[in-house]
């Protein structure tokens, strides 16, 4: 289980206060929708970024997020 994943069931368990376990399946269903909705490149990036392969620890960078917004309102392909 990533990181991501972790952190995101933590802060559904802790605003919601259903348990764990729950909000991991939650989280899962959520991801696996909006990964079928976007577009191939985008849901790769969204992939590696919840196995831990990119490295968020110093925050995502404006040129990233710019980059990733733009893919998802349909910019420059």
């Amino acid at each position: 289980m990533s990181s991501v994943k972790s952190e995101i069931a933590g802060l559904i368990t802790k605003k919601v206060g259903i348990p764990t376990d729950k909000a991991l399946q939650a989280v899962d269903v959520v991801l696996n929708f909006v990964e079928q909705k976007l577009p191939p490149a985008i849901a790769a990036e969204l992939n590696a970024v919840l196995a831990g392969n990119i490295d968020l620890s110093d925050g995502i960078g404006l040129d990233d997020a710019a980059g990733l917004l733009g893919g998802l309102l349909g910019g420059k392909k």
